[in-house]
């Protein structure tokens, strides 16, 4: 579908979706828990629902209503593909948990996902005794799988994926011996493997780590199935946020203030742009003032870089930013996306591998195309509050991470059809 966001004032409150990212470890982490697990305020979009789905074709029961329902601890060879949508996580995580089941598992996705890397997972997975096959270390990937892992010393690099990370610390408590995970660079995204080790203490595992978190350990012990809230995700919450600074105030209930999530870097970002922003308890506002440009290192949270672009581009002079490398290794190639749209609605933009530079110009409104991006899609849809009437195309990628985007959107004043 497509829909047009015209100029609006915006004003009001939502609430903010549940956090994907940890709906992800959790369902991960209660499907290796013997037992019952329960996930209160589970999100329900298509990147969980993908999660949900393959771990059923692996012999987890999900129940789904208010709260899901887990029964997990026993997992058996499936009897088709693995099938990860469009989902990086799911792709990711189920590649290590495939090692633990006695078979072979074909893990596929959708033409996005069959593009982004997995290999140096799998060369990883290798290092602790598990043989795979790969397109050239990208999806469809098969996991020959025979019911646990050898362990050792997994070596790789941190500066590609966090997931590769994530993934191997998931299942390093049930290896046959300990798991050591070496990162031969810098670990770029370390909040959502912090998110991680959070996810593995509440199912009763404590790993350990170096202090720049480029060694890391865990125990050889079973999971313990537990009941999980999962707290509002900082994600999602960027958007409206990022409306209120643009063209109103908005206010995002239902948020932790004191997350470990990346993207709680979103608060500090649009306060230095010049947005004013006020915490009271669950609930954190934006409010439009004069917003400026800034140079920001996004390396840890990458996932803002659409979202604070689409800002960079209403503000007055020039912003750079950097850590942007592996954005070209998303949904889409994000940079080159969000550089398309801009230019489209009037900014200036320049990029390189690993930057992008944006002068704010007279925006107007434009049609522009996603590439199937949800990130891409809410972030072209905020801006257009301030540019006027924009399209956007193929709009509903949102459902991705984010399906009552345009209803919440809507919901604060934003003039949205389609």
């Amino acid at each position: 579908m497509n829909v047009t966001v015209r100029s609006s004032t915006v004003s009001g409150r939502v609430t903010a979706p549940p956090s994907k990212s940890m709906t992800h470890r959790a369902l991960t982490l209660a499907a290796l828990a013997r037992g019952r697990s329960i996930i209160r305020n589970p999100l329900t979009a298509d990147d969980t629902e993908a999660t949900a789905r393959v771990l059923g074709y692996l012999g987890v029961e999900v129940t789904r209503g208010g709260e899901w329902r887990i029964d997990g601890g026993e997992l058996h060879a499936p009897t088709c593909d693995l099938y990860c949508g469009e989902s990086g996580t799911t792709l990711r995580f189920i590649s290590a948990i495939s090692a633990l089941v006695d078979g072979d598992c074909r893990i596929t996705g959708g033409p996005s996902l069959s593009s982004r890397p997995v290999g140096p997972l799998l060369d990883a997975l290798t290092q602790l005794g598990v043989v795979s096959e790969s397109r050239g270390g990208l999806p469809p990937v098969t996991i020959k799988g025979k019911g646990h892992i050898k362990g050792g010393e997994a070596r790789l690099p941190g500066d590609v994926s966090s997931q590769f990370v994530s993934a191997l610390l998931t299942v390093a408590p049930l290896s046959q011996s300990p798991v050591k995970i070496t990162l031969t660079t810098r670990l770029e995204s370390k909040p959502y493997v912090v998110m991680t080790l959070d996810a593995m203490r509440l199912f009763g595992v404590e790993a350990e780590h170096s202090r720049g978190m480029t060694r890391l350990t865990a125990p050889l012990k079973p999971y313990r199935a537990t009941a999980v809230t999962v707290e509002g995700d900082w994600s999602s919450a960027a958007y409206p946020l990022a409306a209120g600074a643009l063209a109103g105030d908005a206010t995002v209930e239902g948020l932790n203030p004191e997350s470990t999530q990346a993207d709680r870097a979103m608060l500090p970002l649009i306060t230095e742009m010049g947005a004013e922003t006020t915490i009271k308890d669950e609930a954190v506002t934006g409010s439009s003032s004069r917003l400026r440009g800034i140079e920001a290192d996004l390396s840890d949270c990458p996932d803002l870089f659409p979202i604070v672009s689409a800002l960079c581009a209403a503000a007055e002079g020039e912003s750079r930013l950097t850590g942007l490398t592996r954005l070209r290794l998303k949904e889409s190639d994000r940079v080159a996306a969000m550089a398309e749209g801009l230019t489209r609605m009037g900014a200036e933009v320049s990029y390189d591998a690993d930057t992008a530079t944006i002068r704010g110009g007279a925006l107007h409104g434009a049609t522009v195309d996603p590439w199937g991006d949800h990130r891409i899609a809410m972030s072209l849809a905020v801006l257009a509050l301030r540019a006027g009437e924009t399209k956007i195309m193929d709009a509903g990628c949102v459902s991705k991470s984010y399906p009552g985007f345009w209803r919440d959107l809507a919901s604060i004043g934003g003039s949205v059809t389609g």
